[in-house]
This record gives structure tokens, C-alpha cells and sequence, in this order.
């Protein structure tokens, strides 16, 4: 990047002016817009958000309130909750609303909502069920002041070529479900399940015609489905509004690896100095959401340092990546 600045010129330099844009990037001085502060130095405002998907805290039982205190305490810019952890927090009393307004206190973008229906399912009872499901998680995304749930394709163990429209039929009603509510759903890719290719996730997608359809991509599962980062670019990076962060190890080969298999993100070997480039200049300017179900972290660290690593790990991957371009 041109125009590089010290971080003991960048603070002084924020105490003088409210905004100052460098090589593309942007500080500010006022509290609640400042980015994650460590040591006395200012991290730079990167043009893309790094958030975290409370996956990522799965092992440590929190509640979302907690999780969203925490994500917050540690310098992220959103988070991605589970539908199960806001239901559970419903259950004992809490409001969707609390956790709007504990959101916008904290300064946290509520990037997504992870939660899971059979609405691709081939049997219409099963359909008809969670387009139900959906209407009511899709209420309470809303009243959390949430524009997105995600949307793995349930139901089905593989996909029959001969079923494309039928498989955008059903997407395009879940998407028309969301035109109702607000809220929209995120046709996303599993690499070990039945939606396993990219090509075939952006298929789904045009084939609905529906102006807000989108995919949800994750470096590990675009790796573990086989697929092809070469032509990852022709996708319009400006459609998706978050993508899964993680790593993966060289070995074993990617059909072979797990969910537990993936790490932070630069202790694997994904090309990230390479996509994360190619992504930007396609137009992707949404958050970059750490998940990871690796259990040797879980047994290493407490929740703090498992979040403090995450933030930092993958801002560094992130930042030194887009400086190259």
C-alpha cells in the first residue's frame, strides 16, 4: 500500500481531526467509531468488517448477551449469532429488542443469523414446516434489527441435476418469505454436504430471478467441496454481505478433512494473500466472519483468548493481504 503511516503518527494525528482517509483506509477520533485498540497503538479501519460467528465460542455454553459483550470487548466489528442461543435467551424472558439496542450499544452489526430448516427438503409437509420456522426466526432476526439468516440446504443427502428449478423454486419462496419480513435468506455452501460446489450455489441463486437472492461462501468449505479458487472472482462480490473465515491444514486431503480440522485464520495454507485481493476487487465489502469448531483451541484456551486470537489472527491475515493489491 502507498502513503504507509506509523501508528504513533496515525494516534497523534487522530487526536487533530475527526477523519483522515490513508491509502484507503480511514481512522477516526471519536470513541465509538474507534477501531480495536491494543498496546496504546491504532489499528487502521479496514474496508471490510472482521467479525466473528459465535460457533467459534460453541464449547464455552454462553449466553447471547454475554457473547455479544464479549465479541465486542474484543475489538470485532459484527457477529453472527445462533438462532438457538436467541431462542433460549427468548425462553427465559429476554426480548429481541434488549438484544437490538445491547447491539447498537456495543457498535456490532448483527452480520447474520445462523439457523437451520429443511426448506429445500423434497417432501412438501417438510417444506410447508419450515417455511413456517422461517416466518417466526425471521420475526425475531427482524426485531433484533437483523437483515440476514442463513440458509444450508437441509433435507436432501445430494442434489439431483435433473432438479435445478425445482431447487430455485424452493429458494425463490424462502426469498419471497424474506421480502415479507425483512429478513433475507443466504443460500449457503456446505463442502461435505448436498450444495458443495460454487457453480452450482450460483446457479440456485440466478436461476430464482429474485433480485436479493446471494450465497454464503467459507474459505474451508469452498476448499473441502473441491472447488476451484482460480475463477472464485466472476462471482459479483458486491451480492454477498458476509463470507466464513478459517484455515485449513495441508493435510489430509480436502475430502477427507472435518469440521474440527479447520484453524485461525494463518496457521493453514489457504492463498489468502491471493483471494482475499481477488474478493475486494470483485466488490466484496462485507464482513469477514471467524468460524471455527476446533476443539484443541477449546481444550487451550478460555473464551477470552480464543476471541483475542481470532480478532487478532485474522485482522493481520486481512490487513497484509489487502496491502498487496
Amino acid at each position: 500500500m502507498k502513503n504507509k503511516i506509523s501508528r504513533r503518527k496515525a494516534l497523534a494525528t487522530s487526536l487533530k481531526v475527526s477523519l483522515a482517509a490513508i491509502g484507503g483506509y480511514a481512522f477516526n477520533s471519536t470513541k465509538q467509531a474507534l477501531p480495536y485498540i491494543e498496546s496504546s497503538s491504532l489499528r487502521k479501519k479496514l474496508p471490510v468488517r472482521i467479525s466473528l460467528n459465535t460457533s467459534t465460542l460453541l464449547h464455552y455454553k454462553l449466553d447471547v448477551d454475554v457473547q455479544i459483550d464479549m465479541v465486542a470487548d474484543a475489538g470485532f466489528d459484527g457477529v453472527e449469532l445462533w438462532m438457538r442461543d436467541i431462542q433460549a435467551y427468548l425462553e427465559k424472558g429476554g426480548k429481541a429488542e434488549e438484544l437490538r439496542r445491547k447491539l447498537e450499544d456495543r457498535g456490532l452489526v448483527l452480520e447474520n443469523i445462523i439457523g437451520f430448516s429443511k426448506w429445500c427438503s423434497d417432501i412438501p409437509d417438510e417444506r410447508e414446516k419450515a417455511l413456517e420456522q422461517l416466518r417466526e426466526e425471521m420475526m425475531i432476526i427482524a426485531d433484533m434489527g437483523g437483515k440476514y439468516i442463513a440458509a444450508p440446504v437441509q433435507g436432501i443427502e445430494s442434489l439431483d441435476s435433473n432438479k435445478f428449478d425445482d431447487y430455485a423454486e424452493r429458494y425463490n419462496a424462502i426469498l419471497n418469505l424474506g421480502d415479507e419480513t425483512g429478513v433475507t435468506p443466504i443460500l449457503e455452501l456446505w463442502g461435505m454436504g448436498a450444495l458443495n460446489k460454487v457453480a452450482d450455489c450460483a446457479h440456485i441463486a440466478i436461476a430464482t430471478g429474485h433480485p436479493k437472492a446471494t450465497i454464503l461462501l467459507d474459505f474451508y468449505h469452498v476448499h473441502r467441496g473441491g472447488n476451484d479458487w482460480d475463477t472464485m472472482d466472476i462471482l459479483n462480490g458486491q451480492r454477498l454481505p458476509v463470507m466464513h473465515i478459517n484455515d485449513y491444514p495441508s493435510s489430509p486431503s480436502y475430502e477427507l478433512l472435518k469440521d474440527s480440522d479447520r484453524v485461525l485464520p494463518g496457521e493453514g495454507v489457504c492463498p489468502f494473500d491471493i483471494l482475499i485481493p481477488k474478493l475486494y476487487k470483485s466488490g466484496f465489502r462485507g464482513g469477514f466472519s471467524v468460524e471455527l469448531f476446533n476443539k484443541e483451541y477449546w481444550e487451550s484456551m478460555d473464551a477470552e483468548t480464543m476471541l483475542k486470537n481470532s480478532y487478532e489472527k485474522t485482522y493481520e491475515v486481512v490487513e497484509r493481504a489487502l496491502a498487496k493489491m
